[in-house]
């Protein structure tokens, strides 16, 4: 069966952006104790909007043929230049029109765009459907397509997340040839066995001193939580550790991460969209983007973030606290099915990506997945 949105439903992405950000955007924009005048503000928002559609400088000139600047091209350029000098606008070469800083884009987006449904939103809403009876990876991937065509940009899906697996006991066996078997008791009894090979050969008594250790330190915790504080304490606690310790903790770590799901983390469709607007100047970060997205685990860890924050999240350059994305945005939203949080929809872009139509193919996007993932009861 297809789902499609209900065109009766008040649609405004950008509102619920703005409620939700509004008291942060304006400690961020007005660092500086001097708010932007409505002169200043209008002149950065036809700045911004001429440089996202076309990723050239703009200069003084070229805004004042906009027919919403009524003023001489003399006057542009000291709003500019104070601009400039407040860290809204920087000028890449000497003689040339000026480019949004991260903080120029920031203000814009918090401040300065407008929650106008336009033609795209119009075109997902009666053009998009999802195959409600299609398998979770085929929705997911059918998402990940939609947002990378309309938008043009690279997009992502995060799986829903696993239950919990809490560790409830852990158990070594001696086997021949330095192999030993580890029983992994996690949840309300469930059985995992893992086999590994270990340096040195070691005696039954040994063993069962290991696990008893490991089983009353770490027991009851999540088992991702449980790595972290066996990698954390082979770091930190080498010294007051006895070598049975150290040897627990080492055969620990082993085990751990052998249990790692080799299953995909997130879908992503259109990385080579980011190849084509790629210039000189973001070559390199392009190269460490793209192994972060072998790696993972950072893009991971950022749209953990989005996982646990309410609503829509955009990270513009630095803001991700990621170099890969110094010259990138992350525009996300997490997807819901019967009232629980499942995953999240990500849209990554240069920071001169068209935010308002991310927004909302972004927006209408989680709704579709979300509806096809809903159960009837």
């Amino acid at each position: 069966m297809d789902v499609a949105l209900n065109r009766s439903v008040e649609y405004n992405p950008l509102i619920i952006y703005f409620k939700t950000h509004k008291q942060i955007a304006s400690i961020d924009v007005m660092s500086d104790n001097e708010p932007l005048n409505q002169r200043a503000a209008s002149l950065l928002k036809a700045l911004i909007r001429r440089y996202i559609n076309e990723g050239t400088p703009v200069g003084s000139k070229t805004l004042a043929a906009e027919r919403t600047i009524e003023l001489s091209p003399a006057t542009i350029r000291n709003v500019m230049a104070d601009l400039e000098e407040r860290g809204y606008l920087v000028s890449p070469h000497t003689s040339a029109g000026r480019i949004p800083t991260s903080k120029g884009y920031r203000f814009f987006v918090d401040m300065l765009l407008t929650a106008e449904q336009n033609q795209l939103t119009d075109t997902l809403l009666t053009s998009a459907r999802f195959d409600k009876s299609k398998q979770l990876p085929d929705l997911l991937y059918s998402a990940t397509s939609l947002m990378s065509r309309v938008t043009n940009l690279a997009s992502l899906v995060t799986l829903p997340k696993r239950e919990l697996i809490l560790l409830r006991h852990i158990e070594f066996v001696p086997l021949a040839a330095n192999r030993v078997l580890v029983i992994l008791v996690i949840n309300d009894g469930e059985v995992q066995n893992r086999v590994i090979h270990t340096d040195k050969e070691y005696s039954r008594s040994e063993l069962q001193q290991a696990g008893n250790y490991l089983t009353q330190t770490f027991a009851n915790r999540e088992l991702d939580d449980v790595r972290e504080l066996v990698i954390r304490s082979m770091r930190d606690d080498r010294k007051q550790m006895d070598t049975l310790m150290q040897s627990a903790l080492t055969m620990a770590d082993q085990v751990l991460a052998d249990s790692d799901s080799k299953e995909e983390d997130y879908l992503l469709s259109g990385q080579d969209k980011l190849i084509e607007m790629a210039d000189v100047t973001t070559l390199d970060n392009l190269k460490e983007l793209f192994a972060a997205f072998n790696e993972k685990q950072r893009l991971l860890h950022l749209l953990d973030k989005s996982l646990a924050a309410d609503g829509l999240q955009i990270f513009i350059g630095a803001e991700s606290g990621h170099d890969m994305l110094q010259d990138y945005s992350l525009v996300s939203m997490p997807y819901t099915a019967n009232g629980k949080c499942m995953g999240v929809l990500g849209v990554i872009g240069p920071t001169r990506m068209p935010y308002d139509k991310v927004i909302q193919a972004i927006d209408v996007t989680a709704k579709l997945l979300g509806a096809a993932l809903t159960q009837e009861e």
